[in-house]
Protein backbone atom coordinates (compact mmCIF):
# COMPACT_ATOMS: atom_id res chain seq x y z
CA UNK A 1 0.00 0.00 0.00
CA UNK A 2 1.44 3.53 -1.21
CA UNK A 3 1.14 6.29 2.20
CA UNK A 4 0.37 9.39 1.24
CA UNK A 5 -0.37 12.81 2.76
CA UNK A 6 -4.04 12.36 2.39
CA UNK A 7 -3.88 8.88 4.01
CA UNK A 8 -2.44 10.74 7.09
CA UNK A 9 -4.39 13.10 7.42
CA UNK A 10 -7.21 10.69 7.18
CA UNK A 11 -5.55 8.71 9.87
CA UNK A 12 -4.77 11.65 11.87
CA UNK A 13 -8.46 12.96 11.88
CA UNK A 14 -10.01 9.36 12.50
CA UNK A 15 -7.40 9.22 15.66
CA UNK A 16 -9.18 12.47 17.02
CA UNK A 17 -12.14 11.23 16.75
CA UNK A 18 -11.27 8.33 18.70
CA UNK A 19 -9.83 10.18 21.66
CA UNK A 20 -12.59 12.72 21.32
CA UNK A 21 -15.31 9.28 21.71
CA UNK A 22 -13.43 7.85 24.63
CA UNK A 23 -12.62 11.26 26.33
CA UNK A 24 -16.71 11.55 26.12
CA UNK A 25 -17.22 8.28 27.32
CA UNK A 26 -14.77 8.48 29.77
CA UNK A 27 -16.75 12.04 31.33
CA UNK A 28 -20.04 10.36 31.18
CA UNK A 29 -19.02 6.93 33.25
CA UNK A 30 -16.35 9.08 35.17
CA UNK A 31 -18.15 7.89 38.67
CA UNK A 32 -18.00 4.07 38.11
CA UNK A 33 -14.53 4.17 36.71
CA UNK A 34 -13.45 6.05 39.08
CA UNK A 35 -15.31 4.10 42.43
CA UNK A 36 -13.95 1.18 40.12
CA UNK A 37 -10.55 2.59 40.34
CA UNK A 38 -10.32 2.91 44.00
CA UNK A 39 -11.31 -0.31 44.99
CA UNK A 40 -9.26 -1.99 42.35
CA UNK A 41 -5.74 0.35 42.80
CA UNK A 42 -6.37 -0.10 46.78
CA UNK A 43 -5.06 3.33 47.35
CA UNK A 44 -6.37 4.63 50.60
CA UNK A 45 -8.54 7.70 49.38
CA UNK A 46 -12.01 7.67 50.79
CA UNK A 47 -15.11 9.83 49.51
CA UNK A 48 -12.58 12.56 49.97
CA UNK A 49 -10.44 11.15 47.48
CA UNK A 50 -12.69 10.31 44.89
CA UNK A 51 -14.70 13.13 44.84
CA UNK A 52 -11.11 15.03 43.73
CA UNK A 53 -10.26 12.29 41.44
CA UNK A 54 -14.06 13.14 39.94
CA UNK A 55 -12.85 16.88 40.08
CA UNK A 56 -9.62 16.19 38.05
CA UNK A 57 -11.49 13.96 35.20
CA UNK A 58 -14.09 17.27 34.79
CA UNK A 59 -12.20 20.11 34.96
CA UNK A 60 -9.49 18.02 32.84
CA UNK A 61 -12.09 16.86 30.13
CA UNK A 62 -12.59 20.70 29.38
CA UNK A 63 -9.29 21.59 27.73
CA UNK A 64 -8.52 18.01 26.16
CA UNK A 65 -12.07 18.45 24.50
CA UNK A 66 -10.70 21.55 23.35
CA UNK A 67 -7.32 20.58 22.32
CA UNK A 68 -9.38 17.62 20.17
CA UNK A 69 -11.67 19.94 18.38
CA UNK A 70 -8.90 22.57 17.68
CA UNK A 71 -6.56 19.72 16.13
CA UNK A 72 -9.79 18.79 13.97
CA UNK A 73 -10.22 22.26 12.74
CA UNK A 74 -5.85 22.27 12.21
CA UNK A 75 -6.05 19.33 10.25
CA UNK A 76 -9.28 20.57 8.11
CA UNK A 77 -7.32 23.21 7.11
CA UNK A 78 -4.21 21.38 6.45
CA UNK A 79 -6.29 18.73 4.28
CA UNK A 80 -7.73 21.79 2.46
CA UNK A 81 -4.24 22.68 1.19
CA UNK A 82 -4.22 25.58 3.88
CA UNK A 83 -0.95 25.04 5.60
CA UNK A 84 0.92 28.36 7.00
CA UNK A 85 -1.75 30.35 7.16
CA UNK A 86 -2.22 32.81 10.30
CA UNK A 87 -5.31 30.77 11.71
CA UNK A 88 -2.86 27.56 11.82
CA UNK A 89 -0.54 29.50 13.87
CA UNK A 90 -3.31 30.72 15.76
CA UNK A 91 -4.47 27.34 16.64
CA UNK A 92 -1.26 25.87 17.24
CA UNK A 93 -0.98 28.20 20.36
CA UNK A 94 -4.64 27.45 21.34
CA UNK A 95 -3.91 23.80 21.41
CA UNK A 96 -0.36 24.47 23.61
CA UNK A 97 -2.12 26.85 26.23
CA UNK A 98 -4.73 24.01 26.25
CA UNK A 99 -2.05 21.63 27.02
CA UNK A 100 -0.53 23.86 29.60
CA UNK A 101 -4.13 24.02 31.36
CA UNK A 102 -4.36 20.61 31.98
CA UNK A 103 -0.58 20.55 33.07
CA UNK A 104 -1.79 23.14 35.96
CA UNK A 105 -4.47 20.76 36.26
CA UNK A 106 -2.72 17.70 37.07
CA UNK A 107 -0.11 19.68 38.97
CA UNK A 108 -2.80 20.53 41.63
CA UNK A 109 -4.28 17.60 41.68
CA UNK A 110 -0.70 16.11 42.24
CA UNK A 111 -0.69 17.07 45.63
CA UNK A 112 -3.75 14.55 46.60
CA UNK A 113 -2.36 11.36 44.53
CA UNK A 114 1.34 11.61 43.09
CA UNK A 115 0.75 10.03 39.64
CA UNK A 116 -0.49 13.25 38.66
CA UNK A 117 2.67 15.01 38.67
CA UNK A 118 3.93 12.66 36.14
CA UNK A 119 0.99 13.19 33.41
CA UNK A 120 1.69 17.32 34.54
CA UNK A 121 5.09 16.99 33.41
CA UNK A 122 4.01 15.25 30.05
CA UNK A 123 1.65 17.91 29.37
CA UNK A 124 3.81 20.52 29.83
CA UNK A 125 6.19 18.89 27.60
CA UNK A 126 3.55 18.55 24.98
CA UNK A 127 2.53 22.07 25.66
CA UNK A 128 6.59 23.32 25.01
CA UNK A 129 6.86 21.21 21.87
CA UNK A 130 3.07 22.31 20.53
CA UNK A 131 5.08 25.94 20.97
CA UNK A 132 7.81 25.27 19.53
CA UNK A 133 6.28 23.90 16.32
CA UNK A 134 4.02 26.97 16.03
CA UNK A 135 7.42 28.93 16.25
CA UNK A 136 7.72 27.32 13.03
CA UNK A 137 4.92 27.65 11.03
CA UNK A 138 4.80 31.60 12.45
CA UNK A 139 8.37 31.96 10.87
CA UNK A 140 7.33 29.74 7.78
CA UNK A 141 4.17 32.13 7.14
CA UNK A 142 6.78 35.24 7.17
CA UNK A 143 9.29 33.56 5.09
CA UNK A 144 5.66 32.81 2.41
CA UNK A 145 4.96 36.20 3.00
CA UNK A 146 8.30 37.72 2.22
CA UNK A 147 8.72 35.35 -0.55
CA UNK A 148 5.11 36.87 -1.79
CA UNK A 149 6.76 39.71 -2.54
CA UNK A 150 9.60 39.19 -3.56
CA UNK A 151 10.15 39.60 -7.56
Amino acid sequence: MNWSSKNSIWLSRLCVVLFGAAALAILISAPWLVKAFVEFSRVPMGHQGERLLLATLYTGGVPALYILWKLWRLLENIQGGKVFIPHNVQLLRRISWGCAVGAFICLISGFYYLPFFVIAACAAFMALIVRVVKNVFQQALLLQEDADYTI
